[in-house]
């Protein structure tokens, strides 16, 4: 079994993260429903203090090793020898802060905005953080499959209750695109657990080795539902019209976080579980990524809805990072964690923007906008710092993601690396007719008059830009975390002599 560290003291670290959040749900619950103040502040007490409870892990996190750190392991259920078996390395741990983080801008900014069942929503958000914390934690397949079919109530219940005129149909869709994939990622588990000795536990599985063909399967039932959460061409329709119906909040937890799992989910399993079979699928995997990041910027350019665009951008956006991953090389697989972790801040960052205005002005069209940097200066800069990461500006962080990928493609496949490059032109193109659509031309009469951003907004927006600026200053910082994790992994799809097995399943 592989080694684990326990850098925690005895204290439950990473329990207390999962466990915090449902604390402040339960006592949102005894609040009177028409006390939203309290049920507010509530809210955001309990998620600033569950990032404050992660920043530990940031602190405290041995850089020098792969092994599994803050590692915690209980029984749960022996007859199934099921555990309660938590930790984190230097890919998850993260994820973790960036959850936390982004939680407690979803309750800054939805504080005016959220109107109706005030009570209700809060909960759903906090709920969704604890879900969240736990997909990246869970070292037992079968608790990490709970937490991932937990997050889909909340986010069902944020779309279909919290979202626009067509919310319904968007939770709907979402949740039957999602539930399908789900449920042949648990016959792929069930097959592990029986194959391997009656186990879930992910470091016991890992270690495993399995027939080439039954890695296939395997590879294909995971790929259902992690390549519908990234969301990967073509089962990505569900995201566009999830994230336009979505309220501010459940668009950013959504980009910022929920589909990081899919590629979360393909490092995690695809990769060290199905070595052989990953290797194999490469060529496919590459001309998917390609084909959504071409895809997604083209489909850009022809909306007129803010969200929209948004949202099909993070189809080619998660293109580049589903290729960084299966370049197969560090460069490529550290640029597509990274841009992962760009994605989400940038894009959360956006979506976060857009919702800022629609509260203004109950429009996305971006043809009743124009002018807005007039009346808004101090948005409009905010906006600008957020379109240049987009497009991978130089000292901004989606910048170094996407040249580490660019590094990796082209080491893993020419055509792939030189394709791929095109969607950076696609992208610039986008958003920069965006911002000029929006802010400068004429000035809309729906946006005359329009407030600039007071403090809670400034407060919201603010960590963005400054992480915007520290990655892509100083890389390294987050890299770090990464580099042992990432060359055990490729040391792992590497290993063993599975090219016999493939050549011999051709024949």
């Amino acid at each position: 079994m592989e080694q684990t560290i326990n850098n925690t003291s005895g204290f439950p670290i990473l329990s207390m993260l999962i466990v915090l959040p449902l604390a402040g749900a339960a006592l949102i619950l005894f609040i009177s429903r028409a006390n939203d103040r309290a049920v507010k502040m509530v809210g955001l007490l309990f998620s600033i203090a569950t990032f404050a409870l992660s920043l530990p892990l940031f602190a405290n996190f041995d850089k020098t090793t792969h092994l599994m750190q803050f590692v915690e392991q209980h029984e749960w259920i022996p007859y199934l020898n099921m555990n309660y078996h938590l930790g984190l390395d230097g890919i998850s741990v993260l994820f973790v802060l960036l959850s936390t983080l982004v939680t407690i801008l979803c309750v800054l900014i939805s504080w005016e905005s959220v109107r109706m069942k005030t009570k209700e929503f809060f909960i759903s958000l906090l709920v969704m953080e604890s879900a969240m914390i736990g997909v990246f934690c869970s070292l037992d397949f079968m608790l990490f499959y709970v937490f991932w079919e937990a997050m889909l109530i909340p986010m069902f219940l944020l779309i279909g209750v919290w979202g626009g005129p067509n919310r319904i149909y968007a939770a709907m869709k979402f949740f039957l695109y999602t539930l399908v994939g789900s449920v042949l990622m648990l016959v792929g588990i069930i097959v592990l657990y029986f194959y391997a000795g009656r186990t879930f536990n992910i470091l016991e599985l890992t270690n495993a080795a399995y027939p080439f063909k039954m890695q296939l399967m395997l590879f294909w039932a995971f790929f259902a539902a992690f390549a519908v959460k990234v969301p990967m061409f073509p089962v990505h329709t569900w995201l566009p019209d999830a994230h336009t119906e979505a309220p501010t909040a459940g668009s950013v937890i959504l980009a910022a976080v929920l589909i990081k799992m899919g590629a979360y989910g393909f490092l995690r399993f695809s990769m060290p579980l199905l070595p052989d079979a990953t290797r194999a699928m490469t060529p496919v995997m590459l001309t998917l990524s390609v084909i959504a990041i071409i895809y997604g910027g083209v489909i850009c350019l022809a909306q007129t809805d803010l969200k929209r665009l948004i949202a099909y951008s993070s189809v080619s956006h998660m293109g580049f990072v589903t290729l960084g991953i299966f370049a197969l090389n560090v460069q490529g697989i550290e640029g597509g964690i990274l841009q992962m972790l760009n994605h989400g801040i940038v894009t959360g960052a956006l979506f976060l923007s857009v919702g800022i205005i629609y509260d203004r002005t109950h429009t996305r069209d971006i043809a009743d906008y124009g002018g807005v940097a007039s009346v808004m200066p101090v948005y409009a800069s905010f906006f600008i710092v957020f379109t240049l990461a987009s497009i991978g500006l130089p000292a901004t962080n989606g910048f170094v993601g996407e040249f580490l990928i660019l590094l990796g493609a082209f080491k893993a496949s020419q055509w792939a690396g030189v394709l791929s490059a095109t969607g950076i032109i696609i992208g610039a193109g986008y958003m920069l007719w965006l911002y000029q659509r929006v802010f400068f031309m004429e000035t809309s009469s729906k946006v005359a008059g329009l407030s600039d951003l007071n403090g809670r907004e400034l407060v919201a927006l603010m960590p963005m830009v400054i992480l915007i600026f520290w990655i892509g200053i100083y890389p390294n910082a987050f890299l770090s975390f990464m580099h042992p994790t990432v060359q055990h992994l490729i040391e792992r799809v590497n290993s063993g002599a599975g090219q016999a097995d493939i050549l011999g399943l051709i024949k």
